[in-house]
């Protein structure tokens, strides 16, 4: 198979990110049909040292972060994360580097036959895009014989396809509500699904949480007899100097004091380096030559882009992928903090499966010059309903369908004076980074 059969080859398995209203674990559903495809194929994901990374926001910039730093301390590092900006690729990574299309679909032909028997040995189990999708990045991982595998949780948790690996850290990125469809209704039930991934005898990393998050987290790792680090109370961060290019902190952790230096802006990515510190220093301890030098050096490179992200100023021009209530009030909290403005041109495209009266509520307060649009993908929410959502509340709104097309239009009214804000999923987040990058915008 070339590149394109190999990926439509994956899509022919039922992708629960392009469909709404579906749960990803069904009653009676298990992992045992990944476990037993895994063992088919010599058990690959438990070679690695691993790092695995639950939550509902920053559980990607999290894992870019820590794999960075592993590379930088000479050991080879994979890194798989979801979901991808632009191409499927991006997913799989080792020490910064996307899997190549011919590697990929090399992987995707040997695996093929093992994909297709998984309904002879698991006839109760259909394989899905994200569990085959996990067998291939591991099976890559195997042949580029890295050191460290760094794994960002797709969904949930417990019963996540990456949640078949013995780790050295696990890590619980801020959790809140999102997914509730599949994960609960309450922040609780939530919190349990992604403490899943926590093992017995295993050393947790935790973001700050809520009182009610943190409580399950601490109940699981104490039934688990794991090794719980709290960030903000066993790790601390202080001294924060940002600027609309980087931002500098100290972390005290187990290796001392350290000087951080982020290129990533955003006081969300202060607080997801100092989990990614204290994740580090906990694998330092455990005797891994990872020095605090390494760890300077690692963070003051990282990207991850898509999150708080200028792309242009004058006018200002962010994009960042929030897309539930809480990602959205942090969005709003850091604009206003960051920028001087005459005024602020929002566009905004959400999912459907999203709180979108919850996400509507936070940007009141944010701008009244608000452009509704959709992403192209399937689980897209009309702008017609984003509309209806702000005329409740007495702000009118435009609609412009196309991501693009509300680009070009707001670039040509917005001042040098002015910011344009791109939010409410990362998926029109890719759309228009990939305009920008086709077309000139702002010019005259």
């Amino acid at each position: 198979m070339n590149y394109s059969q190999s990926e439509a080859y994956l899509q022919s398995f039922t992708d629960y990110e392009q469909v709404s209203g579906t749960t990803y674990a069904p009653l009676g559903y298990s992992l045992e049909h990944v476990k037993q495809l895994l063992r088919r194929i010599g058990s690959p994901h438990r070679r690695r040292k691993t790092i695995h990374i639950a939550g509902t926001k920053g559980k990607g910039s999290i894992a870019a972060m820590i794999a960075r730093v592993l590379t930088v301390s000479g050991y080879k590092t994979g890194l798989y994360t979801s979901p991808h900006l632009h191409v499927l690729r991006e997913r799989i990574k080792v020490d910064d580097r996307m899997i190549s299309s011919s590697e990929f679909s090399a992987l995707v032909t040997d695996l093929k036959p093992y994909f297709d028997a998984v309904g002879s040995f698991s006839p109760c189990q259909r394989l899905s895009f994200f569990e085959a999708l996990t067998v291939l990045a591991f099976a890559y991982f195997r042949q580029r014989e890295v050191e460290f595998q760094v794994l960002e949780v797709g969904l949930g948790g417990r019963l996540d396809a990456t949640n078949v690996v013995a780790p050295q850290v696990c890590v619980i990125a801020p959790i809140s509500r999102d997914h509730m469809q599949v994960l609960g209704d309450s922040v609780d039930k939530i919190a349990f699904e992604k403490a899943g991934i926590i093992k017995a005898g295993s050393v947790v990393v935790s973001s700050p949480q809520v009182a009610g998050v943190a409580s399950v987290i601490r109940e699981v790792s104490c039934a688990r007899g794991a090794r719980l680090i709290q960030v903000g109370r066993d790790v601390i961060w202080h001294e924060v100097n940002a600027t609309l290019s980087y931002q500098s902190f100290v972390v005290e952790c187990a290796l001392g004091s350290i000087p951080v230096t982020i290129p990533l802006l955003g006081d969300f990515q202060v607080e997801n380096a100092t989990v990614a510190v204290a994740t580090l220093a906990a694998l330092s301890v455990q005797g891994y030559n990872i020095s605090r030098e390494d760890i300077i050096q690692g963070l003051s490179c990282v990207q991850w882009p898509g999150r708080f992200q200028i792309l242009h100023r004058h006018p200002f021009l962010v994009v960042d992928g929030a897309h539930n209530v809480e990602s959205m009030r942090r969005l709003v909290e850091n604009l206003k903090a960051s920028f001087c403005y005459d005024h602020i041109y929002l566009i905004l495209g959400v999912s459907q499966d999203k709180d979108i009266a919850g996400i509507v509520q936070e940007l009141l307060v944010l701008s009244s010059r608000v452009i509704v649009t959709q992403s192209h993908h399937p689980r897209a929410a009309s702008p017609f309903v984003l509309s209806a959502e702000f005329s409740r509340r007495a702000i009118d709104t435009r609609i412009i369908p196309a991501v693009c097309d509300a680009l070009d239009q707001v670039s040509h009214e917005a001042s040098p004076e002015d910011v344009i804000c791109i939010t409410g999923s990362l998926f029109v987040v890719a759309e228009a980074l990939d305009h920008v990058r086709r077309v000139a915008l702002f010019t005259p």
